[in-house]
C-alpha cells in the first residue's frame, strides 16, 4: 500500500476545523482541509458575532475559553495581524433574584477553574454599560478578560498562517464518503478526487450529522437557527459584551446579547424560546421587532440606532448542550470535534489546540479528566447544561 499524501484530513474550513488545522500544523504534520464551501469560514463562522467568553458553567468550556482567550488576544502581538480583538469583558445585567442566586452561586466554580470574574452593584453595573435602565437593576456578574473578535478577521488570519505552515485546502468539496478498511480510517473522497490519511477529523459543524451517517456513525447534533444583527457604525460608548438571561416579555425568547465592536457598531443575537431546528437560514420578519423592543428597553439610548442588516446562523446542538471532542473508538483514527452549540468561533481555537495535542501526542492541554467529560461515548440524557449561552 503507498504512503498516505497527508498525516491529516479536517472536514470543515470554519471555526474549529480552521484551528484545529492550523494546530496540527504546528506539530509538524502535513495537513488537508476538505470544505463544501468557496472559501474559508464561509460556513456558520461568518454568522457569529464575535464574542469571546471564558463565563460559562461547564468546566471544559471555561478551560477551553480560556486558551481561545489567550490565542485571540495575542495573536497580533504574534503575528502581526489586526483580528478586531477587544478586551472588554462580559457582563450579565441581573434584574431578577432568581438570576442573582444563579449567577453567585456559579462564582466559586468558575473561579476555581481560573476565570477573573465577581459580582458587581448596580452602580458598577451602570458604569460598565452606560444608559443601561436602572429600574430594577440589582447587579452583576463582570469578566474584565472576556472580549470579541471578528470572525472574517480571524478566519483569515488563521488561513494565512495555516498555509504558510504547509496545509493545503480544497474548497468547493463535499465529503461523500469517508473511507476506511478493518476497522481504520483511511481518508476521505469529494467530487474531486480521494484524499488519503491516517486521520480525518469531523469538524464540520452543523453538517456533523451529515458526515458521521456516511459510516454509519449516529452523532447526536441537530441545529438550530439563530438570528442576529448589526447597526451601523457609532461612537463607542459601552466596552463588555452584554448578556440579559431574563425570558422576553413577549413570550419568544430567553437570553439575548450584543456589543459594540472594533467599528462601533452594535451587533446582537437572540435564542428563541422554541427552537427553530433544521438548515433554514432565511432570516424571518419577527426578528427585528423583538430585538428592538428588548435593546431600547435595557439600553433606552439605541432607540435610534440604524440597523445595516440581519441574518440567521446555525446551533449545532447536542442533547446536553456540551461539545463533542474524542475518538470514535469502532474507526480508528476518525475524530469528532462537533456539538459547538452555538460557541465554536469562541471554542474554536482552543479546542483546534487541545484536539491537534489530542490526535498528536495522546494527550490534550487541558486537563486529561475535564476533555473526557466531553467525550462522545458519554450519556447524553444524563445531564442537560445550564452553560451561560
Amino acid at each position: 500500500m503507498s504512503r498516505p499524501a497527508y498525516d491529516a484530513i479536517v472536514i470543515g474550513a470554519g471555526s474549529v476545523g480552521l484551528p484545529t488545522a492550523y494546530f496540527l500544523a504546528l506539530e509538524g504534520w502535513k495537513v488537508l482541509v476538505v470544505d463544501r464551501e468557496r472559501a474559508v469560514g464561509q460556513g456558520q463562522n461568518k454568522a457569529a458575532i464575535g464574542g469571546v467568553r471564558a463565563t460559562h458553567s461547564d468546566p471544559a468550556k471555561i478551560t477551553l475559553c480560556l486558551k481561545s482567550i489567550e490565542i485571540f488576544s495575542t495573536w497580533k502581538e504574534r503575528y502581526g495581524d489586526d483580528i478586531g480583538w477587544i478586551e472588554g469583558g462580559y457582563c450579565f445585567p441581573v434584574y431578577r433574584e432568581i438570576d442573582q442566586l444563579k449567577l453567585k452561586a456559579l462564582l466559586p466554580i468558575q473561579k476555581s477553574f481560573g476565570l477573573e470574574i465577581d459580582w458587581y452593584g448596580p452602580d458598577e453595573i451602570g458604569r460598565l454599560i452606560p444608559g443601561i435602565n436602572p429600574e430594577g437593576l440589582l447587579g452583576g456578574t463582570f469578566a474584565p478578560r472576556d472580549g470579541q473578535v471578528s470572525p472574517l478577521k480571524a478566519s483569515a488570519a488563521l488561513w494565512k498562517e495555516a498555509r504558510a505552515r504547509g496545509c493545503q485546502f480544497r474548497f468547493g468539496e463535499q465529503v461523500t464518503d469517508l473511507l476506511h478498511n478493518g476497522g481504520r480510517i483511511e481518508g476521505v473522497r469529494t467530487p474531486g478526487g480521494s484524499y488519503h490519511a491516517p486521520v480525518v477529523v469531523n469538524a464540520a459543524g452543523a453538517q456533523a450529522l451529515e458526515v458521521g451517517r456516511l459510516v454509519g456513525l449516529e452523532i447526536p447534533v441537530l441545529p438550530d437557527s439563530h438570528e442576529a444583527g448589526i447597526s451601523a457604525p457609532m461612537q463607542r460608548f459601552f466596552d463588555p459584551l452584554v448578556v440579559d438571561i431574563r425570558p422576553g416579555p413577549e413570550g419568544r425568547t430567553t437570553n439575548f446579547y450584543f456589543g459594540q465592536n472594533d467599528r462601533g457598531q452594535v451587533i446582537f443575537c437572540y435564542t428563541p424560546i422554541d427552537p427553530i431546528t433544521g438548515m433554514n437560514r432565511s432570516e424571518t420578519s419577527e426578528f427585528m421587532p423583538v430585538i428592538a423592543r428588548r435593546l431600547i428597553e435595557l439600553i433606552p439610548r439605541l432607540r435610534n440606532m440604524m440597523i445595516r442588516r440581519v441574518w440567521r446562523g446555525l446551533y449545532p446542538m447536542t442533547p446536553d448542550g456540551i461539545i463533542i471532542l474524542d475518538e470514535v473508538r469502532e474507526l480508528r483514527g476518525l475524530y469528532l470535534a462537533v456539538g459547538m452549540c452555538g460557541q465554536g468561533f469562541m471554542l474554536g481555537p482552543g479546542v483546534g489546540l487541545n484536539m491537534a495535542r489530542f490526535i498528536a501526542r495522546g494527550e490534550p492541554d487541558i486537563d486529561r479528566g475535564i476533555f473526557d467529560s466531553v467525550g462522545f461515548y458519554r450519556d447524553f440524557n444524563a445531564r442537560r447544561s445550564e452553560a451561560l449561552r
